[in-house]
């Protein structure tokens, strides 16, 4: 990234700060305003912005933004409002993920006869888990009845840590280093370390840092300037620490930012300003890099499969898999519908198909296509959609509290 690259991108941080308040309340929300400006200024565009970003570099890039979002989400999180609606997630993670991705393969083996069948599987996996960042206009809008706004948090924060260990099985399988009577063992031992490694650093380090912390606030020791960076360099030490000893970064940052909220408590909302500022920035930096590097890239690729896939992807198959294990639960037919067409899909799915282009595959550049465009299509059709439909639900929530 050349000088004039950073002067475009520090303007456009400049403009779009100055009229954020005014963007939030309208129906295009910033990850879409971030990748149409990448595309448009990139060299698939008006060749401004050259990029010469190597897929590690944006895989590392989606990595850290999601972890600090997860993180701060998680922070935010209204723990005593979590305990009485964890139904809603608790089903969704380990009923309706489950079914997500066995659904995408089915659906994908039939779309796409020329992929191999564990090819499919990474795609639906790549596609199965929620975006904490692009759903965040759905999450922090008061219109939302707060049970399904944490719901959707504590899902969107936890099913990408999730999705990881079922991706590297099926990598293994696709790739020849485990054979797929081992698959099964594999994907035990996996998943329970991911997960178990993710959840004990995340709450190994955030109890004494935090604990550190106070003490070190409260008997002065902190230069003011330097009280605000702390937390941002907590939720990167929780996510790089869990991937370095072999969990779920992703687990850590979810389960760090969960506890860190609670021993804070209402002290939080300050502390956090800073690491949420800077989680915006590398969001609209990864989204800006993703516009004008792979939607270009995969613009060529596209063919009615793809598009295909993409749209029944962002449909029926994660609205069915959500309105069959919410069966028998709190939530109405309309707030169901609400759950599962808000599972929108952005940096999780382009950390998981970086990796998966990394092993060329194959059909590694059909997935990396079909990502692209499911992405693109989330961002639009899901930015567009957020506030028009919560203020929909909470007219319908009125109503019903009137009967």
């Amino acid at each position: 990234m050349g000088y004039e690259d950073i002067t475009i991108v520090a303007l456009f941080i400049l403009v779009y700060a100055a009229i954020s308040g005014r963007a939030d309340r309208t129906m295009i929300n910033g990850a879409l305003v971030f990748t149409s400006f990448g595309f448009i200024v990139g060299n698939s565009g008006l060749g401004l912005l050259d990029l010469n970003v190597t897929s590690e570099g944006l895989r590392v890039l989606a990595e850290l933004t999601l972890a600090l979002v997860l993180f701060t989400d998680a922070a935010n999180a209204d723990l005593g409002v979590l305990r009485k609606t964890i139904a809603v997630p608790r089903r969704l993670l380990t009923i309706g993920l489950p079914i997500t991705i066995l659904f995408g393969t089915l659906v994908g083996a039939l779309i796409f006869p020329g992929l191999d069948l564990i090819e499919v599987a990474l795609l639906a996996t790549i596609l199965a888990p929620t975006d904490a960042a692009l759903g965040k206009a759905v999450v922090s809008n008061q219109s939302v009845p707060v049970g399904i706004r944490q719901g959707l948090n504590v899902e969107s924060g936890l099913n990408d840590g999730i999705c990881v260990p079922i991706l590297f099985v099926f990598l293994a399988l696709a790739t020849g280093e485990a054979a797929p009577q081992s698959s099964g063992i594999l994907a035990l031992k996996l998943v329970s370390e991911e997960i178990g490694i993710g959840l004990v650093v995340g709450i190994g380090l955030t109890f004494p840092i935090s604990q550190f912390l106070r003490v070190a606030a409260e008997r002065g020791w902190m230069n003011e300037s330097w009280s605000q960076l702390p937390v941002t360099a907590l939720a990167v030490c929780c996510f790089s620490a869990a991937q370095w000893f072999g969990g779920s970064g992703f687990i850590a940052a979810f389960s760090g930012g969960l506890l860190f909220g609670w021993l804070a408590g209402k002290a939080k909302v300050g502390v956090l300003l800073t690491a949420e500022g800077t989680g915006d920035i590398l969001t609209l930096i990864t989204w800006v890099v993703f516009g004008a590097t792979i939607v270009g890239m995969g613009m060529g690729l596209i063919n009615w499969q793809i598009v295909c896939y993409a749209l029944l992807s962002l449909t029926v198959i994660r609205i069915l898999p959500v309105w069959l294990c919410l069966i028998g639960t709190g939530p109405r037919i309309a707030e169901k519908l609400f759950i599962g067409w808000f599972g929108p899909r952005g940096l999780a799915s382009i950390v998981f198909a970086v990796i998966v282009l990394n092993k060329n595959l194959p059909g590694g550049a059909t997935i990396a296509a079909t990502v692209a465009c499911t992405i693109v299509l989330s961002v639009i059709t899901h930015g567009l959609s957020a506030n028009p439909l919560a203020m929909r639900l909470a007219r319908s929530e009125e109503s019903q509290g009137d009967h």
